[in-house]
């Protein structure tokens, strides 16, 4: 269902000079109920100036009225040109000034774990620049040395549906082009829902294939074979005689 613009500032217009109930003003603006009630109660949006949705023709004096009379009735929005496209994001993702300090560190993790992903993908992930995706690509950042990968989805940069998506998308394009993938590789571009459903079947690390059968001594069966040693042998105790015990008397 389409919103209004500004809709928060239109459910407080509708709070304020309007009987229509929680209800109603929640599913018109597409917030939650409790979210309309802490306007009415002053916990939300407070100095927020309501926005008249009858004067920026969103609305009909009518509906609301005919809404009013009946809990049940539901309020349509009118066809407004200029709500068009108002949910679609425009320019770069908006990081806030709390975590753009940790933004270099997750695109450090995402050029180490997923360098599959195009720089646009990075930087539409974490909202960044292409030559800062590049300075830590080719470890020329001023501040390299001190950076260490971080999560983006830890850190809250980005949705893990977004960076499964980017994910997949990368994987797609390689595939289309037909560039060779290992192992390793493969297991990256699944996403998590597809991770969580794999059986939980150990895999060796490509790092150390080839190593299964390697061993430091002799086989297992021989060490078996070989007698466990006493505590004498072990300690390599020196033997006392009769002779020291008649010495001692």
């Amino acid at each position: 269902m389409a919103k209004p613009i500004m809709a928060k500032a239109t459910a407080v217009w509708l709070v304020d000079n309007t009987t229509l109930s929680f209800k109603q003003i929640a599913d018109f603006c597409g917030l939650h109920e409790l979210e309309v009630q802490g306007i009415a109660d002053g916990d939300v949006a407070a100095g927020v100036r309501g926005f008249d949705p009858v004067a920026n023709n969103q609305l009909t004096a009518e509906e609301i009225k005919a809404a009013e009379e009946n809990p049940m009735a539901r309020l349509s929005l009118k066809y407004n040109a200029a709500a068009q496209g108002e949910e679609k994001r425009r320019g770069p993702r908006y990081t806030p000034l709390s975590k753009r300090q940790d933004r270099p560190n997750s695109i450090l993790w995402l050029v180490k774990f997923h360098p599959e992903l195009a720089d646009i993908q990075i930087a539409k992930l974490v909202g960044t620049t292409k030559p800062t995706i590049q300075s830590i690509r080719e470890r020329t950042h001023w501040n390299i040395a001190n950076m260490q990968p971080i999560d983006p989805v830890a850190l809250g940069l980005c949705k893990q549906s977004e960076l499964d998506t980017a994910v997949q998308k990368a994987a797609q394009k390689r595939a289309a082009n037909g560039e060779a993938m290992t192992d390793d590789e493969r297991r990256k571009l699944l996403s998590t829902e597809q991770s969580l459903g794999m059986d939980a079947e150990p895999k060796m690390p490509s790092s150390i294939s080839g190593l299964e059968t390697f061993s430091f001594g002799r086989d297992h069966e021989e060490e078996k074979e070989e007698a466990v040693p006493d505590a004498d042998s072990f300690f390599n105790l020196p033997d006392h005689g009769d002779d020291d015990e008649d010495d001692d008397k």
